[in-house]
Order: C-alpha cells, then sequence, then structure tokens
C-alpha cells in the first residue's frame, strides 16, 4: 500500500486530562496518576522511568523455550509477513531479547480504531525501550484466536457519507460457540466487503482499500489468519510480530502451565476473586468474577467448553472426568485445551519473554486482579502498559472547538443542551440584556406588589405567586422561541456541531471504541498508519486529540 499523505507532521497534538473523560474507570485513571492507590495489584508502575533495568534483567534470565521462535518464523513465513516482522521473530534467537506484547480478538477488518492503537503503542515502547536500555525488544501482537464472542468480532463499523454510523457484519450466527480459529470464511465474506465499500465515503483511496481487503479476506480461509495478514500488511514494515494463539504447534510449550492448573484446580479463580474483592473494597470494580469451582482452562472440541471441580473429578458439560483422565488428556492432546481470560497472560508470558503488556482499560481491570496467580506459577508479571488513547479530528472540527471554547468532552452527550447553549451564546448582546432586564423587573414589582395586597387580603399572596409562575413560565418560553429562531438563523453553528459531535463520540461513545480502523485508512489512505507512528503519543495518563 503505497504512502499518500503529504509529509508534513500532524499540524496539532491536543492533550486531554484523561482524569476529566467521562468514559474512564476510577482504576485506569489512578493507575497512570496516583499508582501507590493500586499498587498492591500490579508489578511496577508504567511510567518509563520505572524499573525497567532489573525488569529486563529478571526475564532475560527466565527465557522461553528457544523453539518458540521456530513456530513463530513458520507462522509468519506461511502468511508472508513483510521482512522487517520476519527479523524481528529472529530477534528471540537471542539471549539477551525480551518482548512487549499487546493483544485483541481478531475483529472483522482490524477491529475498531483501539486496535491500531494498541499494536502502535506497543511498536513505540519497544522501540524506546530498546533504544534507552540497549537490548533487542520486539514486539508481539497476540491474535486471541480460540475467542469464541463472534458477535463482538464479526462487525465492523464505520462513519458513512452522512456521518451516521453504520455496521456490516460478517453472518457467523450459524457458528455460535465455537472459536474464532476454527471458522473458515465462504462466499459471504464478498458481500460482507461490498457492504463495507457501499457505505464508505469515497475517496481516492476507497478502491486500493477494498482490492486489499479482497486479497487479505478471501473465501477457504481462516477468519483468524485473515486478521493477522491484515495485520501483517498494516504494522508489519514496523517490525510487529503478529502471533496468532491457536497454533497448535506453541500448546506444548504451555503444557507444564495447564497441568499445574489442573493440579491446583481453582486455585487460580480463588485468588483471582480474592483480588477482586479487595479492589471492590477499595472502590474499583472487579472485571472478573470467577466461580469459585471454575479452572482457568477451556478444553476444544469443536466449541470452547467450560472446565470445573466437581470434588476430586472435573466436570466438562455433561461429562464427569477424573484427575487421572484429564491429565491422561492433556498429555496426549494439548492442543484441545486452550487458556481462559486469567490464565491467558499468563500462557502468553511463558510463551514470550514479556516485559510489558500493553492493555485496554478493561483489561487493566482483570489484570490486576492477577499478581497472584503470577506469583504461584512463578512467572515474572510483566509492566501493565496503557495503550495510548485518541480521537482523530480534523482542523474543522479543532476550529470549532477552539471558537466556541467548547470542552472536547461535552461533546458525548446525545443531548441538544450544548447546542442550545451555544446558540444562546451567539444571541446579540441587547436582546439577552433586555431580557434579564424584563425577568429582573417581574421579580421586583411582584416582590412590592405581593407586600402591598396582603394589607388587602393575605391570601391575594398566592394569587400572586402562581402569576409570578405563568410569567415566569412565559419568559422561559420566550426565551426558548429566540434560542429557536437563533437556530435557524445558525445552520453553519448546528451543522459544524453535529459534524464535531458525530465524528468524535458516535452514537456517544468514544470514537477509538465504536469506529473502525479501515474508515479512517479510506479517508487519509494507507500513509496513516505511518503517520500515526510518527506522531501518536504514547505517555499514559492523557487522551490525545490528533488533527490529521
Amino acid at each position: 500500500m503505497p504512502a499518500d499523505l503529504p509529509s508534513s507532521k500532524l499540524e496539532k497534538n491536543i492533550p486531554v486530562d484523561y482524569q476529566r473523560l467521562s468514559w474512564t474507570s476510577r482504576l485506569a485513571r489512578d493507575y497512570s496518576h496516583a499508582f501507590d492507590k493500586v499498587a498492591d495489584y500490579y508489578s511496577s508502575p508504567p511510567n518509563l522511568n520505572g524499573n525497567w533495568s532489573n525488569i529486563i534483567k529478571a526475564r532475560q534470565s527466565a527465557r522461553p523455550d528457544t523453539a518458540v521462535s521456530d513456530v513463530l518464523e513458520k507462522q509468519l513465513s506461511e502468511r508472508q509477513a513483510p521482512a522487517a516482522a520476519l527479523a524481528a521473530v529472529r530477534k528471540f534467537r537471542h539471549q539477551e531479547s525480551v518482548a512487549v506484547v499487546t493483544g485483541q480478538q481478531a475483529g472483522l477488518f482490524g477491529g475498531p480504531l483501539f486496535t491500531f492503537l494498541k499494536a502502535l503503542t506497543a511498536i513505540k515502547l519497544a522501540r524506546q525501550l530498546a533504544d534507552k536500555y540497549r537490548t533487542p525488544v520486539v514486539p508481539v501482537f497476540w491474535v486471541d484466536g480460540e475467542d469464541h464472542d463472534l458477535e463482538e468480532i464479526a462487525h465492523c463499523s464505520i462513519l458513512d457519507t452522512s456521518l451516521a454510523l453504520h455496521k456490516t457484519t460478517l453472518p457467523l450466527d450459524e457458528q455460535k460457540g465455537v472459536p474464532a480459529s476454527l471458522i473458515r470464511l465462504d462466499d459471504t465474506i464478498a458481500s460482507t466487503i461490498s457492504s463495507l465499500e457501499a457505505n464508505l465515503s469515497p475517496t481516492e483511496f476507497t478502491e486500493q482499500l477494498i482490492n486489499d481487503l479482497k486479497n487479505t479476506y478471501q473465501p477457504g480461509v481462516r477468519l483468524v489468519e485473515s486478521f493477522a495478514r491484515w495485520l501483517d500488511q498494516l504494522f508489519g514494515h514496523h517490525g510487529l510480530v503478529v502471533y496468532d494463539a491457536s497454533d497448535v504447534a506453541m500448546k506444548p510449550f504451555v503444557q507444564g502451565l495447564f497441568m499445574e492448573e489442573l493440579k491446583c484446580p481453582g486455585q487460580t479463580s480463588r485468588l483471582a476473586a480474592n483480588a477482586g474483592a479487595k479492589l471492590e473494597s477499595s472502590g474499583y470494580r472487579a472485571q472478573v468474577v470467577p466461580a469459585q469451582d471454575a479452572v482457568a482452562l477451556f478444553r476444544i472440541d469443536g466449541t470452547r467448553q467450560a472446565i470445573k471441580v466437581a470434588g476430586d473429578h472435573f466436570r466438562i458439560e455433561d461429562q464427569t472426568l477424573t484427575a487421572d483422565e484429564m491429565f491422561t488428556e492433556l498429555q496426549h492432546n494439548p492442543s484441545s485445551f486452550s487458556p481462559n481470560v486469567l490464565l491467558r497472560p499468563l500462557t502468553q508470558d511463558v510463551l514470550f519473554p514479556t516485559i510489558a503488556y500493553v492493555s485496554g482499560p478493561n483489561e487493566l481491570g482483570y489484570l490486576g486482579q492477577l499478581r497472584q496467580v503470577y506469583k504461584a506459577f512463578k512467572v515474572p508479571m510483566p509492566v501493565i502498559y496503557p495503550r495510548a488513547t485518541v480521537t482523530v479530528v480534523n482542523t474543522a472540527t479543532l476550529k470549532f472547538l477552539d471558537r466556541y471554547k467548547v470542552d472536547f468532552s461535552e461533546l458525548q452527550a446525545q443531548d441538544d443542551s450544548l447546542l442550545n447553549t451555544l446558540i444562546a451564546s451567539q444571541i446579540p448582546t441587547e436582546v439577552e440584556q433586555a431580557l434579564k432586564g424584563t425577568e429582573q423587573a417581574i421579580t421586583e414589582r411582584l416582590d412590592t406588589l405581593s407586600n402591598v395586597v396582603q394589607a388587602i387580603d393575605i391570601t391575594l399572596a398566592g394569587t400572586v405567586k402562581s402569576t409570578r409562575g405563568r410569567m415566569e413560565k412565559d419568559l422561559r418560553n420566550l426565551r426558548t422561541k429566540i434560542i429557536q429562531a437563533a437556530k435557524r438563523r445558525d445552520e453553519t453553528l448546528r451543522r459544524q456541531f453535529n459534524r464535531a459531535r458525530s465524528q468524535t463520540f458516535p452514537n456517544g461513545d468514544p470514537q477509538e471504541r465504536a469506529v473502525s480502523g479501515v474508515y479512517f485508512l479510506n479517508k487519509y489512505g494507507p500513509a496513516f498508519i505511518d503517520r500515526l507512528f510518527e506522531d501518536l503519543p504514547i505517555d499514559p495518563g492523557d487522551h490525545w486529540l490528533l488533527n490529521i
């Protein structure tokens, strides 16, 4: 995909204090701004001036099996990943190499913009740490291929020509409960891409984008593989190693971890539940509330099946197995087991020499429940590094915010209260003064009248009060009519407001969660990735308005 954007840098990167944003959690805010409050739940603070030297040395001395690199290289070679990605894989053969890992489900056509932000944060953090500590640091994107939340991954949302949020969905209803890794695309992928194209605003980049998607998402190819290929194409030239976590060739390397989980059934769930209860008592929200009888593993048998403790046995749906039967199955067929959300991070860190995991705000919650789990399995817990959080805006939106002194976060509300306030502020001063003068005069005259009439009949005070209410209501109605007249007069302001709100908070949701990355590739071209890579701030603690 050629670079098409002009070479100039983004005109403005405007920070927005993360603590002021209504959609952020208290845990996420304290993690970046008051780490001492949450230090009991994590291994180290996320700032780049932290204890990175010791963290790097700890991982260099507890390295994974070197054969992991062989499986990784085979994966990338088969996908024909860019040379830079293959070169990054080979760095793992060096004893001093470590990893910065991030990950996500295989969202359709790359998923929401935050998927791109995770990948770029991992790449940039890896480079910064490599430069500062003079050691090879490899960025890895973990594709959670065994996830079975198909409703979440089967759609792609973009802003259409009218700036309405439009969802394109890949029909997967008949595959409910099936892990994404087992799903192969069929002929419906062609109509799904066509539906996406029909709702994109045509640009000079649309034709190439659609052709790239058609070449990547093809009938017969696994959904997870298509996602991995797409990330290879977008980020591989920056050295990102995209790993399909459903690769059965990797399961023997985590067989020991899975065996420990089976030999101490329920331990992971209990430790995570205890940490969750402590979080709740401190005023935070526990992201995961595991059942006490839950084993932190699934069995894969066409669908993903939960494993539960049943006394001295294990229960999988309506089947009961002895401990020896479970151990034997794991020994002979490790590929039939998969970690759940609590064991997945440890699986990742057994396979890779992870020094940092780039997380989203929701992941930050359940990772905070795992410190004692890491300790129990004797796996070094990495630094949890919050991904960059941004809203991509154009110059027109920035001018609108600046001209009318609008706080960016106020655009999230989906009513017209802010718009009415803005329009009211545009009413000529003499009109506003006249309204206020009338309101004040009525108040003063009626106060006087109320005092006077009580000498005639004390009950008339109530009549004066009700009269005041009617007059105040009439004045409010008059003010509303004036504002409505101003709305009709100032349609430009209304259009600017609606466009800014639709772009930044589609349907009230933050842009990075609601809008898919392909929308921006269509709007700005393939160089969108390189421009983000160049200018994306990754220091935790701020949300950024990025102007392209």
